[in-house]
């Protein structure tokens, strides 16, 4: 078996690419039950029952604060995390935006990494709508920003500057988890600076499975947290920020603003409920998945597989054989952003059998690219 190997930070498909997908890798919605998704864990489908709690939902006027089951989500994730209070949003991305408005006034500044999905894979909305500078520095390889690096970026309380006001991790980050250790020494740094703390945490609970931790230790530190429920959860739609009763308070008001007030929001809400209560402890699952399809992509010579921490597969793949095998895969009814650094993501709707039916498909690809290069060998005999 070929040892695995780093891949470069910051090239290839990460934890935004979902949204930049190339159209060749898309498919109709009529393949989606023959086929091997591996493009990201938000292209699960609600199972039957996740579509009966969300039928059976009870429902009200969320806007008024009184959809039920919305109600109950909001109060779930706030204790499910040790946090104050929570709002259910549309989307990571809104929830991130609404952290990021609650935390900074116009003119202030948040810090963040360069390859942050709040940074650079939100559309510049902090800085459109909310009139806040991003102060982006580069990630190290394990995913972590560099405490002096962190330090070097904190504005003096000078008028010729914006006023850092937040230092805002992410966790995982492209699959990576941040340890306990630094994320309490990055915290600590940014309150004793002044800062507040904000996590995006689409994908926490990832996190806190591969420490076999809690989840209120795993954001132990940070003043507000975004997680995601479609992202291996399951959920068709929502994210959920948590923070204190006046952080909420706060950061309903501006939800309103940005258009996330839904009225019987209830049925998506019961999606949530659902994913928190049946689709959280299988996540070990797709750990494992990861694993074997990491362990069986190494034996092949001409690409470079990376260890997976949790659900994501970073595979180095020459660049010429790119476009030939993501049709190849295709052909086989499996489906993945293929590129020079290509992110394969288990989840929920792929099992053990889908994972070696990817390992074989890679395997024939270059089985038979093999056999193409010694014909074309072969063929121009002797000179």
């Amino acid at each position: 078996m070929t040892p695995t190997k780093s891949l470069p930070c910051g090239r290839g498909l990460t934890d935004g690419d979902e949204e930049i997908m190339k159209s060749t890798d898309s498919f109709n919605s009529t393949d989606s039950l023959k086929s091997i998704d591996l493009r990201s864990d938000t292209v699960t489908r609600p199972s039957a029952g996740m579509r009966a709690a969300m039928a059976a939902a009870e429902v009200g006027d969320d806007v008024m604060g009184d959809d039920p089951t919305v109600n109950a989500l909001q109060d779930r994730a706030a204790a499910l995390f040790n946090y104050g209070s929570a709002l259910f949003v549309p989307s990571g991305t809104q929830s991130n935006l609404l952290a990021l408005m609650t935390h900074c006034d116009r003119g202030d500044e948040f810090i963040a990494g360069q390859e942050a999905h709040l940074y650079k894979y939100e559309t510049g909305g902090a800085a459109v709508l909310g009139s806040i500078q991003p102060q982006p520095i580069a990630h190290e390889e394990d995913g972590t920003l560099a405490l002096g690096n962190i330090l070097r970026a904190i504005k003096a309380d000078d008028v010729h500057f914006s006023r850092t006001r937040l230092l805002a991790l992410e966790n995982t980050w492209q699959g990576r988890v941040l340890s306990l250790d630094y994320v309490a020494s990055a915290t600590a740094l940014a309150h004793q600076k002044g800062l507040s703390t904000h996590l995006d945490g689409a994908r926490v609970v990832h996190a806190a499975t591969k420490l076999g931790i809690s989840f209120p230790a795993a954001v132990h530190g940070f003043d507000s947290l975004s997680f995601c429920l479609s992202k291996g959860l399951g959920a068709p739609v929502g994210s959920l920020l948590c923070g204190t009763a006046e952080f909420i308070g706060r950061a309903r008001r501006w939800r309103k603003m940005l258009g996330g007030g839904m009225r019987q929001a209830g049925i998506l809400a019961a999606a949530g409920l659902y994913a928190l209560d049946h689709n959280v402890q299988r996540l070990q699952e797709d750990h494992d998945n990861a694993t074997r399809l990491a362990s069986g992509l190494a034996d092949i010579t001409q690409i470079t597989v990376q260890q997976p921490q949790t659900n994501m597969v970073y595979v180095q793949i020459p660049e010429p054989d790119c476009s030939d095998l993501g049709v190849f895969l295709r052909q086989r009814g499996i489906y993945a952003g293929i590129g020079p650094v290509t992110r394969l993501v288990t989840h929920m709707d792929v099992t053990t059998a889908h994972i070696d039916e990817t390992i074989a498909a890679f395997k024939d690809f270059y089985s038979e690219a093999f056999s193409r290069k010694a014909r074309r060998v072969n063929q121009v005999g002797p000179v």
